[in-house]
């Protein structure tokens, strides 16, 4: 799964070039026994498996580079919700541990040997792979070098500016006018303090109409 996502587009030629490296570890390297067992039934009784503590610190204890600044991060939907705050905070780190689960959950303990808990929203997957591709992929895009082009991640939605987090302003290209709708006259103008003016002014009522939760 994460070699098909991470050998495409961006992420492929920030790894070509040396940015960033990725490394998918497998918890069975780590597992106990025969069988490398990573998980077992739960006390008290329950639907599924639960990753086990010992397993987990064992597979940390040997993934974790001394001397970086590094985090490790457990993706549990009982976590913080993600923001681009956090993706921008991952991204000052030198080494990162995304941690993934599947199925049922992770031995409670396992809490005490991360640094975050990090949830991508209300919702539940069978398993914590997409959203660690999806962390991955937000976090290598705000390493510089990773994106050429210089800025380009200053004006995203979400990214903060002015104090506020708001969403991107509405783009437009050709042609200028498609069943009746225009392209907004501001935009042709040539003039940059307004087209600014205006990008700003929609933004807002962007984020007012679709996302009120975010402050203005």
């Amino acid at each position: 799964m994460f070699d098909s996502v991470f050998s495409y587009s961006i992420i492929r030629r920030a790894q070509k070039e040396g940015t960033i490296t990725i490394n998918i570890v497998d918890l069975r390297h780590y597992g106990i026994g025969r069988h490398k067992i990573v998980d077992d039934k739960p006390y008290g009784g329950g639907i599924g498996m639960v990753l086990r503590v010992d397993v987990m610190d064992r597979a940390l204890a040997a993934v974790r580079q001394k001397g970086k600044s590094e985090a490790v991060a457990l993706l549990d939907p009982k976590g913080k919700v993600y923001k681009q705050e956090i993706a921008e905070e991952f991204s000052q780190l030198e080494h990162l541990i995304l941690v993934c689960g599947h199925y049922e959950g992770f031995d409670e303990r396992i809490r005490s040997l991360v640094d975050y808990e990090i949830s991508m929203g209300d919702f539940i997957l069978s398993g914590g792979e997409i959203a660690a591709m999806a962390i991955a992929e937000s976090v290598a895009r705000l390493v510089p070098g990773v994106i050429r082009k210089e800025n380009a991640t200053i004006h995203e939605s979400f990214s903060e500016k002015n104090g506020s987090r708001i969403l991107e302003h509405p783009h437009y290209t050709r042609p200028q006018v498609f069943r009746s709708k225009k392209v907004p006259e501001v935009l042709l103008s040539g003039n940059f303090e307004l087209i600014g003016q205006f990008r700003d002014k929609k933004a807002r009522e962007l984020t007012k109409k679709t996302r009120p939760d975010i402050k203005t």
